[in-house]
C-alpha cells in the first residue's frame, strides 16, 4: 500500500495535459474524461538462433523452434475533471513474468492552487515507486512504500532549467528507493531529438546518448540511435517509426547488447493506446541474429504497406472525398453557374485586353487549365478533372502581366473547384513577345508570368 502526496512549484505555467487546461491559461478546462492504455507483450523466440541440437532429441515436436510469450503487462487510467480546479485520476494495471504476475490500483486527487502549482494526494496498492515529471519544472516528489520488509521511504528531487529555445537540462537526484543522481541535456528541434544523460547510483550507473532524426514527410517518418554503456554492460539500439494511418504510429527498433543479447522491439500506437512487443532473440550477439531482427521488419513492412495498407488508404480517400462531393455537389454547382456568368460578362472586357497586348507584343493568354492532372502511368484509370479558365486569367493581365497570390485560385473571378478535396495545379499556355511559354502551378503557389524561364525551346 502506497500514499503519496505531491505538490509542484512550476518554472512557468504547466502546459495542458491529456486534455484538460490549468487554471489561468486563459483556456476553458475540456470536461470530457481522458484515457490512455498500455499493453506490452514479451515474446522470447531465442530458440530461433540458440537451439541445443544434441538434447531433447526423443521430445515430440523438437524440430520446431519453441517460441513463447514469457512476459506480458497492461495498464489504462482515467482522468475525469471534477470543477475547473479538481479532477480525479483512477489507474490500474495488470503484469506477468515467467509465471509470477501482479497488478496495482491507484486513485489520485489533483487539485490546481494557482498558476504557478497544484497538489495531488494518491493512494493505492502498487509494487513499485510513483514519480511525476511533467516538462520544465521543479518538484519534489516523497513517497513511501509498505511491504513485508516494512516501510521504505523515498525522495526525488527535479530542477529543470531551459537553455534555449529547444534545448533544457535536468538534474535529478533520488533518495530511498533506487538512490541515484542524474543529469541530462535534451535538445528537440523540427528536425531532431538528441539526449546525451549521465546516471551515478545503486544498482545502475551509465552514460547514455541519443538521436532522433526527424524526416519532414506526410508519414512523420523518424529514425533514432542511441548508445547506453554502464556497469550493466553496453547496449546500441537503432530503429524507426512512421505514420501508417490518420491515428496510427508504427515502430520498430532493434537492441544490441553485452550481455542482453539481441532483442526486436516492436510498438503501435493507436490514438491513446499503446501497444508494445519486445521479442528477445538471443543471449548472444550473433550476427545473423542482427540481420534478421533488422531485414525481417521492413520486409514484412514495405510487403503489408504495398499489399495491405495503401490499397485501404486509397478505398478510405476515396469514401471520404465521395462524402465531401455529395455534401458540396449543390453549392458547387452554384459556384459553376456563378462562375460561368462572370466568364460571359468578362468577355468583352477581355477581347479589349487580347487587342492592347497584340498591338505591342505583349502577354496573351492562349490556353489555361485549372483542375487535377493525371501525368503519372501508374496513375491513367484516374479520370482528369479540369476547367478552362482562359478568359478569366486574360481579364486579370494587366501592362504585360499577371500576378497571384498564394492563395488558392478557386476564389478567383471565373474560377470554381472542379474537383473536391484533389490536388489541383494550374497550366497555363501564354506567348510574350510572339514567342510561346508555359508554364504549371499548384493552387496555392504564388504566380508572376511573363518569366523567361517559362519559354518554350523550339528549336528541335
Amino acid at each position: 500500500l502506497k500514499i503519496l502526496f505531491i505538490y509542484l512549484n512550476r518554472d512557468r505555467q504547466q502546459p495542458a495535459e491529456r486534455g484538460n487546461t490549468t487554471m489561468g491559461s486563459g483556456r476553458r478546462r475540456s470536461r470530457l474524461p481522458a484515457e490512455e492504455g498500455t499493453i506490452s507483450v514479451g515474446i522470447d523466440a531465442t530458440d530461433l538462433f540458440d537451439r541445443y541440437e544434441e538434447e531433447y532429441e526423443d521430445v515430440s515436436g523438437s524440430g520446431f523452434p519453441q517460441i513463447e510469450i514469457n512476459k506480458m503487462h497492461i495498464s489504462q487510467s482515467i482522468e475525469a475533471p471534477l470543477t475547473t480546479t479538481d479532477t480525479a485520476i483512477l489507474s490500474g494495471s495488470l503484469s506477468t513474468q515467467n509465471g509470477n504476475g501482479g497488478g496495482s490500483i491507484n486513485f489520485a486527487l489533483r487539485r490546481v492552487t494557482s498558476a504557478k502549482g497544484w497538489g495531488e494526494l494518491r493512494t493505492g496498492c502498487h509494487p513499485g515507486p510513483l514519480s511525476v515529471c511533467p516538462p520544465s519544472f521543479v518538484t519534489t516528489n516523497c513517497a513511501l512504500q509498505f511491504s513485508s520488509r516494512g516501510i521504505r521511504p523515498g525522495l526525488t528531487t527535479v530542477l529543470a532549467r531551459n537553455l534555449d529555445k529547444n534545448t533544457v537540462g535536468y538534474l535529478q537526484w533520488r533518495w530511498g528507493i533506487q538512490s541515484a543522481m542524474n543529469t541530462s541535456i535534451v535538445r528537440d528541434t523540427k528536425t531532431s531529438h538528441f539526449t546525451v544523460a549521465l546516471q551515478l547510483g545503486i544498482p545502475h550507473s551509465f552514460a547514455l546518448i541519443s538521436y532522433q532524426h526527424k524526416f519532414q514527410d506526410d508519414d512523420q517518418t523518424r529514425v533514432k540511435g542511441s548508445l547506453k554503456a554502464g556497469f550493466f554492460g553496453t547496449v546500441v539500439e537503432y530503429g524507426a517509426e512512421r505514420k501508417i494511418s490518420r491515428h496510427s504510429v508504427l515502430g520498430a527498433a532493434v537492441s544490441v547488447g553485452v550481455p542482453q543479447g539481441v532483442s526486436l522491439k516492436v510498438k503501435l500506437n493507436r490514438a491513446s493506446q499503446t501497444y508494445f512487443f519486445p521479442i528477445h532473440l538471443t543471449d548472444q550477439l550473433l550476427p545473423s541474429a542482427v540481420f534478421y531482427a533488422t531485414v525481417g521488419p521492413l520486409v514484412v513492412y514495405f510487403a503489408l504497406h504495398r499489399l495491405v495498407i495503401k490499397p485501404y488508404l486509397r478505398a478510405q480517400k476515396e469514401k471520404e472525398l465521395e462524402k465531401q462531393r455529395e455534401s458540396t455537389a449543390t453549392d458547387i454547382l452554384q459556384k459553376k453557374q456563378e462562375a460561368e456568368a462572370a466568364v460571359r460578362l468578362m468577355q468583352e472586357s477581355v477581347r479589349r485586353i487580347i487587342e492592347a497586348e497584340e498591338s505591342r507584343m505583349g502577354l496573351i493568354i492562349v490556353n489555361a487549365w485549372y483542375g487535377k492532372f493525371v501525368n503519372d502511368k501508374s496513375k491513367k484509370s484516374e479520370k482528369v478533372k479540369v476547367i478552362d479558365v482562359t478568359v478569366p486569367l486574360q481579364c486579370l493581365v494587366k501592362d504585360s502581366k499577371l500576378i497571384l497570390t498564394e492563395a488558392s485560385k478557386a476564389g478567383l473571378p471565373g474560377f470554381y473547384d472542379p474537383c473536391v478535396g484533389e490536388e489541383k495545379n494550374l497550366k497555363v499556355l501564354y506567348q510574350f513577345r510572339g514567342v510561346l511559354h508555359q508554364v504549371m502551378a499548384l493552387d496555392n503557389e504564388a504566380l508572376r508570368i511573363p518569366k523567361q524561364s517559362h519559354r518554350i525551346d523550339t528549336d528541335g
